[in-house]
């Protein structure tokens, strides 16, 4: 399984409770494409989120936003960590 960051434009303002909101949206659904949401970040001055995830795929990581309603605008690979 293959580690990915994406990351969300555009969400000023962010709280706290809404983050959780989307990530346990995104839990809800997850496992139907074999996705594992592993944490959930958030700058509510840039508006800038960022979420980790184990996937088969980017595809399967966009999917599953796009069903939990916050599409990805960016999916990166994480092939290296320390």
């Amino acid at each position: 399984m293959a580690e990915f960051m994406d990351v969300h434009h555009g969400m000023q303002g962010i709280t706290g409770e809404q983050l959780l909101e989307a990530h346990r949206a995104d839990l809800a659904i997850e496992g139907e494409e074999q996705v594992h949401f592993k944490q959930a970040w958030a700058d509510p001055q840039s508006g800038e989120v960022y979420c980790l995830s184990e996937a088969p795929s980017a595809e399967a990581v966009q999917r599953v936003h796009k069903r939990a309603g916050h599409p990805a605008d960016e999916i990166h690979p994480v092939p290296l960590t320390a």
